[in-house]
């Protein structure tokens, strides 16, 4: 199959602010035509801090174009894993996605992939990356971290995959989950509202800079711990990383989120999982919402911290603000807009 890539060959930071991103790449692969580097962004070859733009894209200093080759490996590696169904019709699925699982094969890989079992159980799925400017995500009209666990949409024919990634650009698309913390958030409800980009101290990481792409990152406190809180978290924007970033921004990093927080004995990667998900049908329009229970591992945490354990070692200082007791008598505050900067 073509279009599929490898994982990048190329790795360059934008230096202009403003620039096209086919001019930039022009400009920055010497070997290139301006039309060949559009071919090249048509093919979903090239992407800007891990999304799909256009060629006219016009990117802000210090994003990362990742600019990938063509790979003649096969998407669908052999591979059995039993997909966690949570929805289907002949329009679109959905699935609940375990931890642990890479969405992409790498080449020569023999490693279990999601792309490749999505394409053993639905076949059909493979002709969506027939021209396709993402052929790496054939059906996936979005995507999950490897270790958070879920639900994921995932369209059976063209006009779905168009239906939803229009109902993910109009954000009318209801995305909740539910994460573990650590400290206790102030206010116990709120909005965090911080624009998001590449590190520029560390490119393999996102974090919250001046001239990121706007992200927004609802939440509110559902149950206190000593030194841990449980969130449902609305994702408003789907930038790379969104949740796991903002909430280390306020100082709240996610239980066992190694890359932005801390590791820990309760639990071997991060605690997030994407627990309820609403859309409108593609065909008859009709609104569908559906839930995931959560996994073992996270149930386990939630149990261990319900019995008194700490979620923060010794050695690691727990991200705590002290409740706010006059708060907690009153019920709820309202949600307040936290703007980083």
């Amino acid at each position: 199959m073509s279009g599929m890539t490898n994982p990048p060959a190329l790795e360059l930071m934008a230096d202009r602010d403003g620039e096209r991103l086919d001019v930039f790449l022009a400009r920055r692969l010497d070997d290139s035509s301006r039309s060949q580097v559009r071919r090249l962004i048509d093919d979903g070859l090239a992407r800007v801090d891990g999304e799909l733009e256009r060629a006219s894209y016009r990117l802000r200093f210090g994003e990362m174009v990742a600019v990938h080759e063509h790979n003649a490996a096969p998407l669908e590696a052999a591979v059995e894993i039993d997909l966690q169904v949570v929805y289907e019709d002949s329009q679109l699925a959905v699935i609940d996605k375990p931890a642990g699982l890479t969405v992409h094969p790498a080449p020569g890989e023999r490693e279990a992939t999601l792309i490749a079992a999505l394409l053993a159980t639905w076949p059909e799925i493979a002709a969506l990356a027939e021209g396709e400017s993402d052929a790496l995500r054939p059906g996936l009209a979005h995507r999950l971290d490897r270790d958070t666990t879920g639900l994921l949409m995932v369209a059976k024919t063209g006009q779905a995959l168009e239906s939803l990634r229009d109902q993910l650009r109009e954000r009318s698309i209801e995305k909740q989950y539910l994460t573990i913390v650590a400290g206790i958030p102030d206010p116990e409800a709120g909005l965090i509202d911080a624009p998001l980009g590449r590190d520029p101290a560390d490119p393999r990481r996102m974090a919250v800079v001046e001239r990121g792409r706007p992200a927004q990152t609802g939440y509110r406190i559902t149950e206190r711990f000593t030194d841990a809180s449980v969130l449902e978290c609305d994702l408003i924007t789907g930038r790379t990383h969104q949740i796991r970033v903002h909430l280390a921004a306020v100082g709240h990093p996610i239980a066992g989120d190694a890359m932005y927080g801390f590791e820990s004995a309760l639990i071997e990667r991060q605690a997030l999982h994407a627990r309820s998900l609403a859309f409108d049908h593609p065909i008859s329009g009709e609104r569908i919402s559906l839930q995931a229970d959560l996994p073992a591992d996270i149930r386990r945490l939630l149990a261990a911290l319900r019995e008194g354990e700490l979620l923060t070692g010794p050695e690691q200082a727990p991200a705590h603000n002290p409740t706010n007791r006059r708060s907690n008598r009153r019920g709820r505050k309202r949600r307040r807009t936290q703007r980083i900067r």
